[in-house]
């Protein structure tokens, strides 16, 4: 009796693994089979942006890594428009098989639900992020000839004084460099007319013309400016936790005592949701091994750019602190993007 009780005891537990094991088996060998043998065919990479710009150089760039290290062609697909919503969209309504991948960049994956209520996807929801690209500090630029102002604290006193005469610009109303402006605002304390154009270049060369008084933007698209002689402007921070080796006699924000004003223009690569967790560690996998080419690198950072990598989870985990921080400001200092 004793070995008979003793038997039914143990095999319990025995039987217990041996079903989970069957249940949760097709799970695990559906993870694996997602991933081998993938890619077989090419991957399409959709920019939601027009061809030309820098997502669009970049998405070129890392796609031909990721056919090299892969072994298939990645075709790059311009979907502009909606401020980025309709090539995002697109993206998050792709199957999720690894073969659709894009660009995921700033607003549309933090800031769009909140001005745009008729975004047609849920950054959170329908979207899997791979892996973070780079990110782009935020300087504050002023005219080099027509601006008395060769640091921060004269031009924050100047700005105080002129009580709401003083205006600055953006590429766009909603975006990044427009947020960095309202930010700075109440961080200073004080008011300036945001002036929206509809492309960073033509805020620059606004900016060189004295049409506005000081801007916000990155690096790379504004280091023609700064390191020609003479220089047509002059940045007076960057809003990183450290110096730019690019700038190094720019100071931070958080050097001259304004804290929180950590901000950059970032990019990565987002696939929809669903797309096999295997998929996503191959595809994360191969585009930080791209990161890491010197040839990639230095495209990144030679312009004044920081090469981020690391992995999906951390991406992730930016998307919703990028979203969260947004949400409270734009809402705290009433934003619009009109």
């Amino acid at each position: 009796m004793q070995s008979s009780t003793f038997n039914r005891r143990t095999f319990a537990p025995a039987a217990l693994v041996t079903a989970l094991v069957l249940l949760t088996s097709p799970i695990q060998v559906f993870a694996q089979d997602a991933a081998t043998g993938y890619p077989n065919k090419s991957i399409t990479m959709i920019v939601p942006y027009a061809a030309g710009g820098s997502s669009d150089a970049r998405a070129r760039q890392i796609g031909q890594k990721i056919s090299e290290y892969l072994g298939q062609p990645v075709v790059v697909d311009n979907k502009s428009g909606g401020s980025g919503n309709i090539g995002t969209n697109a993206i998050a309504k792709a199957a999720p098989d690894g073969y659709t991948i894009g660009i995921g960049n700033f607003g549309p994956l933090t800031v769009n639900k909140t001005f745009i209520p008729s975004t047609p996807y849920n950054p959170r929801t329908d979207l899997t992020p791979i892996v973070m690209l780079e990110k782009g500090p935020v300087l504050l630029l002023v005219n080099a000839e027509k601006s008395p102002h060769k640091d921060l604290k004269s031009f924050v006193a100047a700005l105080k004084e002129a009580k709401g005469k003083m205006s600055y610009g953006s590429s766009g109303a909603g975006g990044v460099y427009h947020l960095t402006g309202e930010l700075f605002k109440s961080t200073v304390g004080a008011f300036a007319v945001h002036i929206p154009y509809r492309s960073g270049g033509q805020m620059l060369n606004d900016l060189v013309a004295g049409q506005v008084d000081f801007a916000f933007d990155m690096a790379p698209s504004s280091m023609g400016f700064l390191k020609v002689n003479p220089p047509k402007m002059r940045a007076l921070a960057v809003a990183n936790d450290k110096r730019l080796a690019s700038l190094p006699d720019v100071p931070t924000f958080a050097e001259l005592g304004y804290k929180g004003l950590e901000i950059s223009n970032w990019f990565g690569i987002v696939a929809p949701k669903g797309t096999p967790e295997a998929i996503v560690n191959k595809l994360n996998a191969a585009i930080n091994k791209a990161l890491q080419d010197p040839e990639m690198a230095q495209r990144i950072t030679g312009p004044g750019n920081i090469i981020a990598g690391g992995s999906a989870k951390a991406f992730s985990d930016h998307i919703n602190a990028e979203t969260e921080r947004w949400t409270k400001v734009i809402k705290a200092n009433d934003i619009k993007a009109d």
